[in-house]
């Protein structure tokens, strides 16, 4: 009986830490993503500035990270800061002026455009923020990073 409570708390636990995302954006204009914690492992890729991974794990200086994709890859630490970016992977996303469907469009961002996410709203909707300053709201379903 205590076990099960045990148990039952801790896949709580886990399951609350499962859900919450760490994203991060990369601060530098152009950032190295290698297969292993090193400068001297194998460069894979190399990714710009705002562009938005997920943190899977820390380790001295470097970060073992995910992107839109699902590849995974290691970072330094120093390469990222805590702006939260969205990347829009729809062939296009629609901003509107309020989180409504029915809402005027306010801008529309293509595939690949990276947007500040400034906060959740209700109903499945991002505020963002496009890189010319224009701001507006986007599904959810429609960017990776949030």
């Amino acid at each position: 009986m205590r076990y099960r409570a045990l148990a039952a708390a801790l896949a709580a636990a886990l399951g609350t830490a499962a859900q919450a995302a760490d994203f991060r954006s990369v601060s530098e204009s152009a950032a190295v993503l290698y297969d292993a914690p090193s400068r001297v492992a194998t460069p894979l890729f190399v990714v710009s500035r705002h562009y938005p991974v997920e943190v899977i794990v820390k380790l001295e200086g470097w970060v073992k990270v995910r992107d839109h994709t699902g590849a995974l890859a290691w970072i330094e630490v120093k390469s990222l800061e805590d702006r939260r970016m969205v990347l829009v992977t729809a062939s296009s996303a629609e901003a509107r002026v309020r989180p409504e469907d029915s809402a005027p469009v306010a801008f529309v961002a293509a595939q690949n455009v990276v947007l500040e996410l400034l906060e959740p709203a209700p109903g499945g909707w991002l505020r963002v923020r496009h890189a010319d300053g224009a701001n507006g709201y986007v599904r959810a379903a429609l960017v990776w990073g949030n």
